[in-house]
């Protein structure tokens, strides 16, 4: 599915099955709810934190995965309710990014020396 097609389905899915969008404020608040939830889920597999007894998740993946699409849902919520093209706007990101960090990563000695250390390891 195109990023378009994903705006195109959760406003229709909102319309039919949400009334309405929630205000822009709303939105913005519920994605840092979902970030948190990922967050925490994150820290639990494959951070230092641990789950409490009993509250370990079946599939850790799964949930993960679906904490993930929770996020990209209120983020397509936003997008839509401020007109914003999400393809153009990934796009226009990634010549960005390439533009300015085309060669930065490459020289940064803390990726690449732990890229030898691999390849001897």
């Amino acid at each position: 599915m195109q990023l378009k097609q994903y705006q195109q389905e959760v406003d229709r899915w909102i319309r039919s099955h949400g009334v309405r969008y929630f205000n822009e404020l709303t939105n913005t608040v519920l994605l840092m709810e979902e970030t948190g939830e990922f967050a925490r889920l994150v820290a639990r597999v494959y951070g230092e934190q641990s789950f409490k007894t009993g509250k370990d998740p079946v599939d850790p993946k799964q949930q993960i995965a679906d904490e993930m699409a929770d996020i990209l849902f209120v983020l397509t919520c936003l997008a839509n309710q401020m007109d914003i093209d999400l393809t153009q706007s990934v796009r226009a990101n990634l010549a960005k990014k390439t533009l300015r960090d085309h060669q930065r990563h490459k020289q940064n000695d803390k990726l690449t020396d732990q890229l030898d250390e691999e390849e001897r390891g």
